[in-house]
């Protein structure tokens, strides 16, 4: 949490205090209490954190997916997330001759609470956006989590996935992914560089190398273990980066990684509307290569040309 919402809450927490110290004190300073028959009270209600319309399975949900609604306290279920802006019932009641005082208290508390969830953004909806809806809910249904998957929850990546995709994971190092500022959820191009020898007709040949881009605009679910970075995250160093592909991309990235060593590419912002997936320049080498085959006397070479 940011200090500068850590100290919105601190000052809101002491005026709370402070406000119910005084209304206490002032419903201890001789004022007539209620009689019991006159005071009819109404159900006491909490915020509870429902759908503000159907989720169906499979979407992940944003701040317009959720919304906070009156739900009497006496039907709360413990699986209900609530805003916190009141109190549990008490396991005792309280004396007839504080309720009044009691539910003054109550009542600034809830106040003063209510203020600081809308000054500082707190709350608890903002733990549920981009999370994973793994049953589906119906408007107005209370969100719990077991019907949801959050990032470090498991099962968290098959939720994520979108349909028909793959999770594939490759190795990656600080050269060969941008230098760490590849992040999960960045698109990326996948390259391949591989090794060839140029044969001749006495079994000698020299080496070269080809790449070949066989990827393209490729999302990254995620670097090692990390499946979300950080707000003020701006690199991530890990041994894997974790792609989504079709069934068959996940066939030619496999083989792209038996043929020689892959490097992923960073795509701008603005270039992620491009389309996805294989190139089909793998199986050729590059796409436009051919063989040569030239005579020098009796010598004869045999050159690869892209």
């Amino acid at each position: 949490m940011r200090p500068a919402r850590i100290a919105v809450i601190g000052i809101a927490a002491v005026a709370a205090v402070a406000l119910a110290l005084v209304v206490r004190a002032m419903g201890n300073s001789g004022q007539p209490a209620a009689t019991a028959e006159a005071a009819v009270e109404a159900p006491r209600m909490a915020r509870v954190l429902v759908a503000a319309r159907d989720i169906p399975v499979g979407k992940r949900l944003d701040a317009g997916d959720m919304e906070w609604k009156d739900w009497p306290i006496e039907g709360l279920n413990p699986a209900y997330v609530t805003d916190g802006s009141v109190p549990l019932p008490a396991s005792a009641p309280a004396p007839a001759s504080e309720a009044a005082s009691q539910n003054q208290v109550e009542g600034a508390v809830e106040t003063v609470t209510r203020a600081v969830n809308a000054v500082a953004g707190i709350g608890a909806q903002s733990d549920f956006v981009g999370a994973v809806v793994r049953e589906g809910f119906v408007a107005g249904e209370p969100i719990v989590t077991r019907k949801i998957v959050r990032s470090g929850d498991s099962g968290f990546l098959a939720a994520y996935l979108e349909p028909g995709m793959r999770a594939m994971a490759i190795r990656v190092s600080v050269e060969t992914a941008a230098g760490g500022f590849i992040l999960p959820g960045d698109r990326v191009d996948v390259i391949v560089t591989r090794e060839i020898r140029n044969d001749n007709n006495q079994g000698g040949g020299a080496q070269r190398h080809t790449t070949a881009t066989v990827m393209q605009n490729v999302k990254v679910l995620a670097i090692d273990q990390t499946s979300q970075a950080q707000d003020d995250a701006q690199t991530v160093v890990g041994a894997t980066a974790t792609l989504e592909v079709s069934p068959g991309d996940a066939e030619v990235l496999s083989l792209a990684r038996a043929e020689g060593d892959l490097s992923l590419v960073l795509r701008s912002y603005a270039d992620a509307a491009g389309p996805s997936g294989r190139t089909g320049r793998l199986a050729s080498g590059g796409g436009e290569s051919r063989v040569v085959r030239i005579h020098r006397g009796d010598q004869v070479e045999t050159v690869v040309v892209q």
